[in-house]
């Protein structure tokens, strides 16, 4: 047994820890001295069977000052984000709004139609529909013939087919579609019961619980019982299985999961909304649009917030229902790898099948991303993308990571996790070197995400040191 653990590893560990008043920086790292400096982290023994994806440039200039595999392609996870989330920024802009347009016809107090039209706005809650229905109250409406809602993805394309099964129960893989609510999810907390009897469930959505079959085969048991819940569905059919044991002195265990059918929650949370302030449905409908349908006066429009909010919430919490949402608003891959072209990203150096990276067939290389990084920056909308990127230390899926480091507050980055697989992508400005841009992938690794994100860690903070030697020298 290995009883010494890596030491650039440990040694970044036990930095890490020191309060910040107390740390005393490792010493700076010349350009030539960079690959000594990172190869014991990345070929570390509990890296041995891992593959890893490297490219660290400079900024403004041509040159890499180290690349490992930088060509080749590795599962990306949420580094895909940063390709979608450029591509939507340099073709839509910073400004660019989704609007969702409601369409009425007929006069107060009664309305032959009112009709929604669904454009993939991910933002929508029911506290929107609920200023819509207040909007129909102030107006006098009291009854609506016919409610009908136009959905342009067909089901069946509602689930990416390169998703996970298991992934499509829970938030991360929800549906994606046009009439958006809630990010499609819903929550569900398991709460402990007297020892033996079945775990009790409470959610805040009940329209959205009520697609789902519930079979709970979970048990309470005694105090301090190790939490083994779990929470499967039945291959096409929409049954949830709750199995497992939870102590009866175990805090409540709550589960994000994914909205069934979502334009189906749309309709009947707006229909219990309008039920509530009085006004009465006849009938409801939800269709796809009819191309040859004319044009009707436009009464209301729900807009989203701007672009450059969007990509903020997509690559802080890496979300993947935004990022897919946008995927939808560019109008597909073609158009994505369209707008890449033009920024200057390689065609081959990537392989997209989705927008948010949950798909293990997308595959992207460190040069895809680094070329995306560097071209996005040299836009005017570079800034605002920039932003939109987690803080280390800070913010977003970065706010646990760098905290108690000289990188606290000055590494913009974007994650990626999943099982095996951890990347972290983004920019950094050394005090005594000029900015750089990196994209670190590691692949196929069995080590826990906490083991591969320290790793990766490591390898940044030696980019923190880097100095301009040769200049140095010069200057004396």
């Amino acid at each position: 047994m290995n009883l010494v653990p890596n030491l650039t590893v440990a040694l970044f560990l036990l930095f890490s820890t020191l309060p910040l008043g107390a740390q005393s920086p490792p010493t700076g790292v010349c350009e030539a001295e960079l690959s000594a400096a990172l190869e014991p982290i990345i070929n570390g023994p509990e890296f041995a069977r891992s593959r890893w994806g490297i490219l660290i440039q400079p900024l403004n200039q041509d040159t890499p000052l180290y690349t490992r595999q930088a060509e080749d392609y590795f599962t990306p996870a949420s580094n895909t984000k940063l390709l979608t989330t450029a591509a939507a920024l340099h073709q839509l802009g910073a400004n660019f709004r989704i609007e969702t347009p409601i369409l009425a016809q007929g006069t107060p107090p009664n309305l032959q139609e009112l009709r929604i039209i669904g454009r993939g706005d991910p933002s929508l809650t029911t506290q929107h529909l609920e200023t819509l229905v207040q909007e129909l109250r102030d107006r006098n409406i009291q009854h609506i013939q016919q409610l009908t809602l136009i959905e342009t993805t067909p089901p069946q394309q509602m689930r990416h087919p390169t998703w996970e099964i298991y992934d499509l129960n829970f938030y991360y893989g929800m549906p994606v579609n046009h009439l958006i609510l809630n990010e499609n999810t819903f929550n569900l907390t398991l709460y402990p019961q007297q020892n033996g009897q079945p775990v009790r469930l409470v959610s805040n959505d009940e329209i959205a619980l009520q697609q789902w079959l519930i079979i709970n085969q979970s048990t309470t048991r005694p105090p301090d019982t190790p939490d083994t819940l779990a929470i499967n569905s039945q291959l096409g059919k929409p049954t949830l299985y709750i199995t497992g044991e939870l102590a009866a002195n175990a805090d409540p265990d709550s589960w994000a999961m994914a909205i069934l059918n979502p334009a189906l929650y749309f309709q009947d949370t707006l229909l219990q909304l309008l039920q509530q302030a009085g006004i009465t449905v006849e009938t409801a409908q939800i269709q796809p649009p009819h191309p040859l349908e004319k044009a009707k006066p436009q009464r209301l429009t729900l807009s989203s917030p701007p672009l450059s909010q969007l990509i903020r919430n997509t690559n802080q919490s890496s979300n993947n229902l935004y990022a897919e949402a946008l995927l939808q608003q560019l109008g597909g891959l073609e158009p994505l790898q369209a707008s890449l072209t033009d920024l200057g990203v390689p065609p081959n150096s990537y392989h997209l099948r989705d927008g948010s990276g949950l798909s293990r067939h997308t595959l992207l290389s460190p040069q895809a991303v680094v070329a995306t990084l560097i071209a996005i920056d040299q836009t005017p909308q570079g800034q605002v993308f920039r932003d939109s990127l987690p803080l280390g230390g800070v913010s977003g899926t970065l706010r646990r990571r760098f905290q108690d480091t000289p990188l606290m507050g000055e590494v913009q980055a974007k994650t990626g996790t999943m099982t095996g697989v951890s990347t972290l992508s983004g920019y950094l400005d050394p005090p005594q070197y000029p900015p750089l841009v990196f994209s670190i992938m590691l692949n196929r690794s069995e080590q826990s995400v906490r083991v591969q994100r320290e790793a990766i860690d490591a390898i940044v903070l030696q980019l923190w040191q880097l100095q301009d030697c040769q200049q140095a020298k010069e200057g004396k």
